[in-house]
């Protein structure tokens, strides 16, 4: 009988202090509530983070798509308008000076070059969009103007 008594009170004393030591205050209930809130917040702003950055993404892979077809249009006229040079060049029959020659090969590997520097970006694409594509206009813009100047000097 002493044994059972003390089997009963040796398994009360053991479930109070589960009960007792599961049991949390309020206090700790709400600071774990605090937590919990505060890691959502910081994965919710990851989530947003991360899906900004994939639609940056599909942006900027949409206006490579407009600018490289842009820029492909302006190089296949700027080839156009070289070609017609120089075939003005050997129709003439008059001899240009090596000057004006060795300007027209001058902006025909300019073209070149920048046909080159589309097809190197569109293989890289760690580099700053923005920054390639100011670059690349301005780039563009001169040589448009370099073959505005010279086809001016020509008609002289």
């Amino acid at each position: 009988m002493i044994k059972e008594i003390l089997k009963s009170t040796a398994v009360a004393v053991i479930f109070a202090g589960v009960f007792f030591s599961s049991c949390q205050s309020s206090a700790e209930k709400s600071d774990t509530a605090d937590a919990k809130v505060q890691d959502a917040k910081e994965d919710l702003k990851e989530a947003q983070k991360d899906a900004n950055i994939a639609a940056q993404k599909a942006v900027e892979a949409e206006e490579w798509k407009v600018f490289k077809a842009d820029t492909e249009l302006k190089i296949k006229n700027n080839d156009t308008i070289i070609a017609d040079l120089k075939a003005k060049m050997k129709v003439t029959g008059k001899k240009l000076d090596a000057v004006y020659a060795k300007s027209i090969d001058d902006l025909e590997q300019k073209n070149k070059d920048l046909k080159n520097r589309m097809d190197v970006y569109g293989n890289n694409t760690q580099s700053d969009w923005n920054a390639f594509k100011r670059e690349f206009n301005h780039d563009m813009d001169e040589l448009g103007k370099a073959l505005k100047d010279l086809t001016v000097n020509n008609k002289k």
